[in-house]
This record gives C-alpha cells, structure tokens and sequence, in this order.
C-alpha cells in the first residue's frame, strides 16, 4: 500500500502559468508581483484623470472669476461710452491679465467685435466663441481652439444704469497653464509600489526557507511511519473500502470489504470479472465505475449499503473508490419503523376519510375504502338493520345487514351489499358482536366455527384464496351497531396479534361517526315526517287550472318552504308559496302554522293583500311568543305570494309579501315576470300589502317558486331568474308535470342547500255556456220571474232534479237582497264540478244564520238555505257583496232515478 501511495506523491504540481513546475512559494511571489503592478497602474490612471477633471474645472472657475470682476470694475462703463474704447481698455485689460494669471482679457460690443486682445493685430476683429448666452444675462463658459490654443473661457454680460447689456467681457486661460499635481504625486506613487514589491519578495523568501526547512525535517522513517498509521485505520474500520482502477482492476481491498464481499486472499491485482461469488449487480457497478449513492445490493445473507465514486475528479488517478456498510439490521429496523409510519398514516387518513357526511351507509363505505388495500385486501361492513332506520340496534347478531363491501376485486365471492345475515353463534362477528372485542381467525380454512354459517360459500371464499379474518365490533358510547370484517388474500402473511390493535383503532374512530350518523338519520326522519305531514299530501282537482309540484328538502335537514292549492267559491282557485326563515323543526312548524292560517283566513274569501296583512299578524305574534318565551330570536319574518285565478273572468289577482316575482308563461312562448307591488317579508309590519289583477289568456302557466330553485352559493340570483327563463321559454304546450320536471333538470345539478318548493298551474276557462247571469229589479214580485228563469236554465243544463232546490235557495236569497241591501241586485249560474248560485247587491252588510223559535215569524230563511246546499257563504267585493251557495250535481245513477221519477209525475198529472 505504500507504493501504491508513492505514486500520488511523485505527481508534479502544476504552475499557475501552465508552462512549467514551479513552487508554492514562486507562484505566491508571481501572484504578489502581479497584484502590485495592478495597483500602480490603476494609482496612474485615477492620478492622471483626477488631475485632468481638476485642470478643466480650475480655468473655468478661474476664468469666471476674473471675468466678472472686470465687468463690475469702476470706469468700464465710462470707458465703453468714450470715442475710442479700445485705448483706455486695452491697458486695462492686459494689467488685469498679468495680475489674475489668465492668458487673455477681451472686452467686446454686443456683436462680438473686439475692443482689447493680448495681440493687438486681434482688435476690431470677431470674438471667437458663443455670445448669445451672455447678451441673454448669463454667465457662460466653454472650451474654444482660438487664437492662443486650447482655451476654457468665461463670457460676462456688462449692464448699463438701465440694465441693459451694453457690452461683453471674456477671460480665459490655456488648460497646459493650470497648475497640476501629476508630478509631484507620481514619484511617491512609483515609490511606494517598489517598497510594496521588495516586501512580497522579501516574505516570499522567508516563505520558501521555512517550507524547505519543515520539508528537510521530515526523513523517511517518518514517512514510513505516517503511511503505516493510514494503513492501521484503512484496515480497521468497520467499513468496507475497494479502490478499482480505470482498467477494472482491484488495486485495494481492506479487510471488511473481504469479509463482506468474502473475497480471497489474493483478490488485489486481479480483474473485477474474475472475482467469484459477486452479486452480477454489484460487479456491474464495478466494472462500469458509475456512481452510486446508499444503493442497496444483496452478498450472501446480507445486506449491503453501497457508495462508489470516481478518483479523478480532483487531478488524481483514473479509477474508483467504493465503500460498503452492513445495513442488515438496520434494514429490518427500518423496515419495523416503516410499518409502524404506514399504520400511523393509515390511522391519519381514516380520521381525515371517514365522517364527512352524516349518512350511515356513506360512512361505511368510507370506513371499507379507507383501509384497501393498505391493511386488508377486502373489508365488509354488516350493521344493525334498525341501526340503518336510526334506530337503536336489539343487541343480537341475528338481523344484521351487509352495508359496504370494497376490495381490491370486484369477483369475490363474499355476501354481497344489502343482504341480510344471521350470524351463528360460533361465527367469529357473532363472538364479537357478543363480547364487544375484536375475534382474529388466522387461519380460515382450519376454522371450523366460521364454516358452519355457510359451508359451501366458506369453501368458495377460501378457493378464492381469503385466509385470514379480523372480526371488530362496531362499539360507540356502550352500543354495538355491527361488526366490521377484515379479510386477506393477496398478502401472505396473516393477520397477527398486532394487526387486532390498528383494526380496533380505525373500527373505533368509524364506530363514532356512524353513531352520530345514525342519531343525525333518527332526527332527519322525525323532522322529514313532521315536514311532510304538514305539506299538503294531494293537491284538489280544479277546474281552474292544472297543477303540478315538486318540493325537495335541503342537504342539510328541513326548512320552511310549503305551497298549496286552495279551492275557493265560484270555481276560483287560490295558489300559495311561502318561505318561513330559518332550519329545522322550528321553521317547520312555524310553516304549518302558516298554512293553517292561510287556509283559515282562504275561508273567509278575502282579497290577497287582506289575507296577507292578516298572516303579517300572526307571524308578529309568533315572533312576540318566541321572545317572550326564551329571550331569543323569533322567526324574524317569512315570504308569501298569494295568488287568485278566477276561470270566469280569467283574471288573476296577485299579492307578495317580500317573496320572488312569479313567472308567466303565454301561449307564444314567450316567460315574463309580472311587476307586482313590493311587500315587506311577513312579521315585520308597518307597511300595507296591495293587490295587482292580471287578465290571463286560456293556457297561461303561474309558476311559483321559493329562493332555493334560483339562488345558490355559488350563484346569483339573477343568474337563476335567467335560467329558469331559459327552462320555461318556447313550451307553451307542455304539460305542468313535465314543466316541473324540466326546471329541477335545469337549474339543479345535485341536492339542493335549500329548500325548494316549484309549483306551476295552467289556467283554464269555463265556457260562456256554463255561466248565465241576470240583473234583477228591486222588487219582491221578481223573485217569481228568476225561478221561471233559473228553471229554464237548468232545464236547459240538464239539471231539473236541482230545479226544486235551487228554486228555494235563490229564493231566499234574492228576498232577503231586496228586504235588506240595496240595488243593484244581479244573479248568476256557474256551472263546474258544482253548480253555484251567487246573488250580489251594493249593501256590506252580512246576513247571518240563526235558530228560530217556534213563534219566530222569520229567520228560517238562511237555515233552509244551509240544509239545501253543500255549501254557502259571503264574500265582499269593492261594491258590495256578494252571497253564494254550492248545490252537488248528481250523480249519472241518481240522475237517471230522479229523471223516472220526475217522469212518473208527469203522467200521472
């Protein structure tokens, strides 16, 4: 090893010069010279331009100092103004010149001609420069090649008592004339850069002796001696060291590296290739010498880490050097830490991945999918069936329902999802579901126990290759809710006793959430049934209109959205929609309060702003009641729009109460959205509501709707108004239910976040026909005219069974119209699903039924008038009022009796 090591010692070190050997200490000295020169040079350099700057700027400030002393001078102005300036200037001038150390005075007249000049020949001639500057005020100064050379002069302006230039005067000097400290600063610079160099060769030289002196103090046994300890820590290092030249030949092998690789004795010298018992992969890293970092490769029954780099890289010789660590233990460590860092991520993503929703059969599945296939190759999910209702589990294996199954295949053959199972006893889910701890099965095919739930189905699960099962109950806050099954197939390994503590763990964290899932399901469900049962269930036939509804309840529970269709007397139809604010059981119920009302203050046939005024009082009262009650907040408002269509007139009268505008949709196609007066949200009083009428042709759709069809999180309002425009337009013909259908279609992608209440309603007409109407003259022997009239009329219907009857209703009604109220006094026939007689006359007041005595002349008017119609009652309009009774129309057997029996009269009479 010494040798080899000779031979690094015996390379020559390259000069910085690259032309031949030199020392350490030449090259400092060579370096030390070199930043020397430098220095002076660049001292020369800053020198000379310095001294230039400061020569320019010297003359000019020179310059104009003289300049303007001389225009400032007493007399100049005297002598400019004498017959001859130039006589008594230029002396002056030139003792002015010889006195400032300038090389020129020139005194010259506004056009530039000179009155003084160092050479007289100069006189009377043109100045040589720039005066336009100066006749303008300014003090100017330029560089000129004029009569004396390189100049730098100063042009002054000369005023006159008024202020006026009158006269110019320039002084001027050569820049060779200013004084410079080149000359005397240049020998210090030269001085002090020899002194610099004689001390870099003198320390160069100390230098060298001390470097030759260390050098002859170390003698060969040293050298020896130091080699000999480099091989004593190269031998005994618990680390593998190879060094390979650029041919593939071993040059060095230390002894961990033979003991690792289990090289032979006389491996150095010889070819990689040649070596026996190499893994190929290591020899080919080898031979190659490519680099290698902490690569792992196989010797024997180890394993190693392996490092390889090259030995060139920084002037040496051609080859590599390669370093081997036994990483066996280290790498079973490694490995238990891996594992033990998977489980812990395991356990991090499932309390991330399950218990999003809160939905049973949605956290099961998450439960299933978080654990394939990072700890199981299939998981199965069997709960409680009244666990899935919400309700609490009877506490036996006997009814549990397969809830989620997820693997790593989809041709297992395991119960599939939804069956219901009945576990044995001697199962290992019923054991657990039992003891409430978890059940290992290591070994399937030797679990006799298992095998008796199905055996031909055990058999197939275990040809399938599943070998080993984890049985873990699902246990939140004392409850089991079922049993979660963890299976393997694909890893051979089975389950250990270590693996029942990480099944435990994630069964528990998804034992919480499906508890709390199923709680939350348990009060979804009351809540959904109390909604559902104050909705209405089915909408009433009507002549009037066609109707068709969708309501959805929000994601996240109920709300307080509802709508109705109301019969109303005469054939009219009353629509409703209302939003109550607010979630929950308490919006809930408040909306079926609202109903209630709505159809409560519907039976006393009010126009729609009444109506709306009347539930503005009750939602305050609410309000009031709620406050009162627990010092909280109360509903703080609802929405209404109230809506009545009448078929004989076809109008439409409309009232909102902070709700959205209703769309319209006509026959040509065309959606609009009625104008209808603005009213504050229900419970906030103070303001009144108002009634807009609309007069709707045959076929028009009323679509009603609540905030949650058009509005969204992540939309605007307007946006949804637009859309459902969109969804409306051009399907005049389309009939409500698929109306309905194509909204939802439209402007619902997913589940709603709020309640959504559609209701759309094609409006009808009843034939002129089936309508008669009189004027009837106030005056009591008329009443016998309109029975001959109204019998005529029925006759003409195909009604003379109801003759009888109407005959006396009316009757009593005209009757009591001419004895108590005031004319006019009109009749009218409707005839729908019942036939209606409404008397109206200018008079508010309402008559009243009561009992009469048995000596009571009257009162018994209204009381026959009770027990002839189905129905009866008053409803007031802007002129009066108007009073109407509802008679059944018979059916075809009871017609057909009635006709014979009326037939029979006949000939008998």
């Amino acid at each position: 090893m010494v040798k080899y090591f000779d031979r690094f010692r015996s390379l020559p070190v390259r000069s910085l010069t690259k032309k031949r050997p030199r020392s350490l200490a030449g090259q400092v000295f060579a370096l030390q010279v070199a930043v020397v020169v430098l220095l002076v040079a660049c001292a020369v350099i800053a020198l000379v331009l310095q001294s230039r700057h400061d020569s320019g700027a010297e003359a000019k400030r020179r310059s104009v100092a003289v300049a303007q002393t001389f225009a400032h001078s007493p007399g100049v102005l005297a002598s400019l103004n004498s017959p001859d300036p130039s006589k008594i200037l230029q002396p002056l001038t030139e003792a002015g010149r010889r006195a400032a150390g300038v090389d020129f005075i020139v005194v010259m007249d506004t056009k530039g001609i000179r009155y003084t000049h160092p050479k007289p020949d100069r006189i009377g001639k043109r100045f040589v420069g720039t005066i336009e500057p100066s006749l303008a005020g300014r003090v100017y100064t330029e560089s000129v090649y004029g009569p004396l050379g390189h100049e730098v002069q100063a042009t002054v302006p000369i005023y006159n008592q008024k202020g006026k230039v009158t006269a110019l005067v320039s002084a001027g000097l050569r820049v060779k004339n200013v004084t410079s400290v080149v000359g005397r600063q240049l020998p210090l610079i030269f001085g002090a850069g020899a002194a610099a160099l004689v001390l870099a060769t003198g320390g160069t030289a100390l230098v060298a002796r001390r470097l030759r002196r260390q050098t002859h103090s170390l003698g060969p046994a040293e050298m020896t001696r130091m080699y000999e300890h480099h091989d004593a820590v190269l031998h005994s290092v618990r680390e593998g060291v190879l060094i390979v030249d650029h041919g593939g030949r071993l040059m060095l092998a230390n002894d961990e590296a033979k003991r690792l690789l289990e090289l032979p004795a006389d491996a150095e010298g010889r070819n990689i290739s040649e070596l026996p018992g190499l893994d190929p992969t290591t020899m080919e890293m080898l031979s190659t010498g490519r680099v290698a970092t902490d690569e792992v490769h196989p010797a024997g029954e180890r394993l190693l880490a392996v490092n390889q780099r090259l030995t060139d890289r920084h002037g040496g010789p051609k080859g590599t050097v390669t370093t081997l660590r036994d990483s066996t233990e280290l790498r079973a460590l490694y490995g238990r830490a891996e594992v033990a860092r998977e489980r812990l991520k395991l356990l991090y993503d499932a309390s991330l991945g399950i218990g999003t929703t809160l939905d049973v059969v949605a956290t099961a599945d998450e439960l299933a999918k978080v654990a394939v296939p990072r700890f199981a190759d299939f998981v199965t999910v069997d709960l409680a069936d009244p666990v899935l209702r919400g309700e609490e589990p009877t506490g036996t294996a006997s009814d549990m329902r397969r809830t989620a199954v997820n693997g790593i295949r989809d041709d297992h053959p395991l119960y599939p999802r939804g069956k219901l199972i009945d576990f044995l006893p001697s199962t290992p889910q019923a054991r657990g579901f039992g003891s409430g701890r978890a059940e290992l099965a290591p070994d399937l095919a030797a679990a006799p126990g298992w095998q008796a739930q199905d055996r031909e189905r055990a058999r197939q699960i275990v040809d399938y290759g599943i070998h080993s099962l984890i049985a873990v109950p699902l246990q939140a806050r004392g409850v089991i809710l079922g049993v979660a099954n963890f299976w393997r197939s694909e890893k051979p390994q089975p389950f250990e006793e270590d693996d029942l503590s990480l099944a435990e763990e994630l069964v528990a964290r998804a034992a919480v959430c499906i508890d709390n899932a199923r709680r939350y399901t348990r009060e979804h469900a009351m809540a959904v049934t109390l909604q559902q049962s104050l909705l209405p269930r089915a909408l009433p036939e009507q002549t009037g209109v066609e109707v068709a509804h969708r309501y959805l309840p929000a994601q996240s529970g109920v709300s307080g959205d509802w709508f109705d269709v109301i019969p109303l007397p005469g054939s009219r139809v009353a629509l409703v929609v209302g939003d109550v604010v607010g979630h929950g059981l308490h919006a809930a119920a408040t909306m079926g309060r609202l109903r209630t009302a709505v159809h409560n203050f519907s039976t006393l046939d009010l126009p729609p702003d009444e109506i709306l005024s009347h539930l503005d009082d009750l939602v305050g009262r609410i309000d009031q009641e709620e406050v009162g009650a627990d010092g909280g907040a109360g509903v703080t408002g609802a929405t209404c729009l109230y809506a009545v269509y009448d078929p004989v007139s076809r109008r439409c009268a409309m009232a909102r109460a902070g709700h959205l505008l209703p769309a319209l949709v006509h026959l040509d196609g065309g959606v609009t959205f009625p104008d209808l007066p603005t009213g504050p949200p229900l419970g906030l009083g103070g303001m009144p509501f108002q009634t807009a009428e609309l007069e709707l042709e045959e076929g028009t759709q009323i679509v009603l709707y609540t905030d949650g069809l058009v509005e969204d999180r992540t939309r605007d309002i307007d946006v949804g108004i637009e859309m459902l425009r969109e969804a409306l337009a051009s399907h005049p013909d389309r009939p409500p239910e698929k109306s309905c259908q194509a909204v939802l279609d439209a402007l619902l992608t997913e589940r709603p976040k709020d309640d959504v209440a559609l209701l759309i309603a094609r409006t009808r007409a009843i034939p002129p026909d089936h309508v008669a109407d009189w004027e009837v003259p106030f005056d009591p022997s008329a009443v016998s005219g309109m029975r001959a009239a109204v019998a005529q009329k029925l006759d003409e219907w195909g009604l003379r069974e109801l003759a009888f009857g109407m005959e006396l209703v009316l009757s009593e009604l005209i009757t009591n119209a001419i004895r108590y109220a005031s004319a006019p006094i009109t009749m009218r026939l409707i005839r729908d699903r019942t036939l209606t007689c409404e008397v109206a006359d200018a008079s508010s007041t309402s008559p009243h039924l009561r009992i009469a005595t048995t000596m009571d002349e009257g009162g018994r008017g209204l009381f026959l008038v009770a027990q002839m119609a189905e129905r009866w009652g008053t409803r007031y309009t802007p002129q009066g009022k108007v009073i109407w009774a509802e008679l059944a129309l018979p059916g075809p057997e009871e017609g057909q009796e009635e006709t014979r029996w009326l037939d029979v009269l006949d000939a008998e009479v």
